[in-house]
């Protein structure tokens, strides 16, 4: 069984002021709130993500982008992750909200197939995620403009059969809505419709009774 190892450090851009501090701390936050997302998980992908985000004088992140990343399902849930932590910072009266945070995130996955793979391994799993990342985007512009009555139904044959290839089936799917649920524990709620709605613009109606209970 993969075993989710995850290393955070925090700098600052400033000297030995007193620092924002997360309450209960930033590395077990991380720790207790990550879901490894299914691509990089099931692709052995590894590596840091740093996430640049801004905190107001509530602890507020108010500001946050990935600074650096491979461009892969990794860096949204580095960043998810940096927003959950929203309203939970505790900063130093004399803090200049202005400072510009930097987390670097490392993601590592020990498995006796992930210890096999090498960096090209993972440079061509992350190939491939981009190359996929334009026809994924067909798809679910295609049922968008389904749902609105504005499509061309004889595309949907050749929809149905990029969507086989791209392994977007009701197996997929149904990881996609759990990784959803354990948003939804998270009080995520963001993050959990967007899972619901990737479902539902691949065409599927598995994640409709979801869909209207929390996201309306």
């Amino acid at each position: 069984m993969n075993k989710i190892l995850i290393i955070l450090l925090l700098f600052f851009g400033f000297g030995l002021k007193a620092q924002p501090v997360l309450k209960g701390g930033l590395a077990a936050f991380i720790n207790e709130n990550i879901i490894y997302p299914a691509y990089s998980y099931q692709n052995c992908v590894q590596g840091t993500i740093r996430i640049s985000f801004k905190l107001n004088r509530l602890g507020e992140v108010y500001s946050s982008n990935v600074s650096s990343g491979p461009g892969i399902d990794l860096d949204q849930e580095a960043l998810r992750l940096i927003r959950m932590s929203s309203g939970h910072w505790k900063v130093p009266a004399d803090y200049d909200t202005t400072y510009v945070l930097v987390a670097p995130v490392d993601f590592r996955l020990s498995s006796e197939d992930c210890n096999r793979a090498t960096q090209q391994d993972m440079n061509k799993a992350i190939a491939v995620y981009k190359a996929n990342q334009g026809l994924t985007d067909a798809i679910t512009n295609f049922y968008r403009n389904k749902a609105q009555g504005k499509y061309n139904e004889s595309e949907e044959q050749k929809v149905t059969a990029l969507k086989a290839e791209l392994g977007y089936d009701d197996d997929y799917l149904n990881k996609k809505i759990e990784e959803g649920k354990k948003k939804l524990k998270q009080k995520d709620r963001q993050g959990a419709c967007e899972d619901f709605l990737f479902v539902k613009y691949m065409g599927s109606s598995l994640a409709d009774e979801l869909l209207a209970k929390y996201c309306r």
